[in-house]
Order: structure tokens, then sequence, then C-alpha cells
């Protein structure tokens, strides 16, 4: 079945089984590895992509859920304002150590910080809730959403 939709601001079309989840299309038929398989269930985050600006785990969505909608990966999200702070601290802070679960870390921060400029520490905890670290780089991931939040009231 033709599946049409917006990836990262321009418009694509693929051939596909209806039910066949996001991530795999992402990754098989649009050649985007960035979007990471972690555990197939939308528990650990590693998938997670922007669909209409808000954060989902492409792992348990269907492509057909996708249908004339926008679709933002973490091969563009740098690309916007947040995006730019939120890339930008987490190489300043040393954010990442294995790195794995960080596109999905980083497109959750994005779109927790496009819908709250000034996110207190509860804020950040229940939106990055569903992001898992096996590092542990949780405190400097905090730490980096705070930073890049203050880098939008300079910058």
């Amino acid at each position: 079945m033709a599946i049409r939709f917006t990836l990262n601001g321009r418009p694509r079309t693929v051939n596909a089984d209806p039910e066949k989840p996001l991530l795999w299309v992402l990754r098989e038929d649009c050649r985007l590895p960035g979007t990471k398989f972690g555990c197939g269930a939308g528990l650990c985050g590693a998938c997670t992509v922007h669909l209409d600006g808000e954060a989902i785990r492409s792992c348990i969505t269907p492509i057909a859920d996708v249908v004339d909608r926008s679709i933002t990966t973490i091969e563009a999200v740098g690309e916007g304002p947040v995006g730019k702070r939120i890339t930008a601290a987490w190489l300043d802070l040393d954010v990442s150590q294995c790195g794995y679960c960080q596109a999905g870390q980083i497109m959750s921060a994005v779109a927790l910080l496009e819908q709250e400029r000034q996110p207190d520490d509860a804020s950040i905890d229940a939106a990055m809730s569903g992001n898992l670290c096996r590092c542990s780089t949780y405190l400097r991931i905090r730490a980096a959403i705070k930073a890049a939040a203050n880098a939008g009231i300079i910058g």
C-alpha cells in the first residue's frame, strides 16, 4: 500500500504493509538509521521521533497512522532552533556515554522544550521518564535540557 507523509520536511511515499512499524519504515525503507530499536514495546524510548511535533514511540506506531502527517527524526531535529540548542548542550556537557539511547533522549528533550520553555526538574523528569539510559546519564541529560532552555532565553 502506498503511504504518503512528510518526512523531515519533505514529502515522502513508501509502499509498505499498513501495519509495519514506523521504526522499520524509517530504517529500512527510508534509510534513516538514527532512530534506534530498543525494546520493540514502546517502553525504552530509543525509537522516539516526532509525529506532528509530538514525541512518539515509532516501534509501536503502524505506518498507517502517519498518512498525511509530519514526521521528524534525529537526522533533522537539529535544523530547528530548539534542536540546535539541545544538540549543542548535549555536546557541551558531554551527555553521551555509549550513545545508543541518545537519539531518543534528544527527541524527547526537544519535544519538551518546544512545549515548555523553562521546565523545572519535575517537568523534565516527567517528560523524560519513558527514555531509559543503561549508562545512567540522567543527571547530565537534565543539565543539558536546562542549559538549552537557558540558551533560549539568552539567544
